[in-house]
């Protein structure tokens, strides 16, 4: 039996968990639409308040899948043309890169990125700086910046 790579193990988890959630939504919409066919107004206003949840979810869940594409679409053309951020950081025993080291390593992409704040590249290995150093927040932020720097063409060799 094949051993699965943590590529495959995050797509069959996101895979199981999109599939969840599907459900979820889609019991969601029956339960407002029963309410909404309920002669009594009151359950007539939970059914249209409870309809919001799925269209919310949908889109919430459809944003999250395009960004995790698009993201590994990026991961993809870098590592053809060589320009991945090498994960040759030090680690403590319990296996998180040593923050030290990461603010270190994360000074180099920043000033990158403010060299070339046009160039998807630089963003992307941003973000995955960002993320060594623990900061979510601003890598999400970063790569969101690559997506959208790439689908407009900018930086393109």
């Amino acid at each position: 039996m094949k051993v699965l790579q943590g590529s495959n193990r995050t797509k069959i988890w996101v895979g199981a968990v999109t599939l969840l959630l599907v459900f979820y939504l889609v019991v969601t919409f029956q339960r407002s639409v029963l309410l909404l066919t309920d002669p009594d107004p009151i359950a007539k206003a939970f059914g249209a308040a409870y309809l919001v949840l799925p269209v919310i979810g949908a889109w919430a869940m459809i944003r999250e899948l395009l960004f995790g594409a698009r993201t590994e679409q990026l991961a993809r053309i870098l590592e053809a043309e060589g320009g991945l951020p090498v994960d040759d950081l030090p680690r403590t025993p319990g296996g998180r890169i040593v923050r030290a080291a990461a603010d270190q390593e994360f000074d180099k992409y920043r000033l990158e990125a403010e060299t070339a704040p046009e160039d998807w590249r630089s963003w992307f290995r941003l973000s995955c700086a960002y993320d060594a150093a623990g900061d979510r927040k601003r890598a999400r932020a970063a790569m969101r910046d690559a997506v959208k720097l790439h689908r407009a063409g900018a930086g393109s060799v």
